[in-house]
């Protein structure tokens, strides 16, 4: 069973902690950082110590929220050095140095992962991700059919968000014509912190979901 730590930043990372204690069996550990913080930050250290005296690195898996491309050097360094096996950096490359943390990563044997919405994680040769991903990551769902109507939705793998398991209850009842692209709707009137306004971000997250419901009624339909 794995240890998940979670660095938390204002209302960022509240809801993967909600979903982890929620749908996984996972031991958890909780810190956060400051919510307002500098553009640049020149010594993160203080910062960082305050972090160290807890025990949110006492993980195998660090989910970082920190979304400050000092300070998630900073705490990936820390990580790297307290024996963490992977580490998650949700928000992108444009929020964190990813050569730099590529770089302390690789140089400590950590599976470093960097993505801008965490509901496109998928499984790896990384045995910590493994475990993550038999919970937590891109929506894997199995459905039931009877007369043209979703009866029934369970969710196999969800976004760390909660996102899936709302989308999922709404499209029980529907016509399998129309669940599809529903759940992708719903998926983005959920309070999601994936961004919105542009490319990618919550619409890709409800593509998706989409893509999930159609994958879960052609596997209905065989069955």
């Amino acid at each position: 069973m794995i240890t998940v730590g979670v660095i938390t930043r204002g209302k960022y990372g509240l809801q993967t902690i909600e979903t982890l204690k929620k749908r996984t069996p996972f031991h958890l550990k909780v810190a956060a950082v400051p919510d307002a913080l500098p553009l640049i930050i020149e010594d993160t250290g203080p910062v960082v110590e305050d972090l160290a005296g807890g025990s949110v690195f006492d993980c195998d898996l660090l989910i970082t929220y920190s979304l400050h491309p000092d300070l998630t050097t900073g705490i990936v360094e820390e990580a790297s050095k307290r024996g963490v096996k992977t580490i998650i950096i949700p928000g992108g490359t444009r929020l964190c140095d990813v050569s730099r943390v590529e770089q302390i990563a690789g140089e400590n044997g950590v599976h470093l992962v960097i993505d801008e919405i965490c509901c496109a994680l998928e499984s790896s040769d990384d045995p910590v991700m493994k475990e993550l991903t038999a919970y937590i990551g891109k929506p894997d769902l199995a459905v039931t059919v009877e007369d043209g109507l979703v009866t029934s939705v369970r969710v196999l793998r969800g976004a760390p968000c909660g996102s899936t398991w709302h989308s999922a209850e709404r499209i029980v009842g529907l016509s399998v014509n129309e669940a599809a692209s529903r759940a992708g709707l719903y998926v983005q009137q959920y309070p999601c912190r994936a961004v919105r306004g542009r490319k990618n971000g919550i619409h890709t997250s409800a593509m998706l979901h989409k893509e999930a419901v159609e994958k879960a009624l052609k596997d209905a339909k065989r069955s």
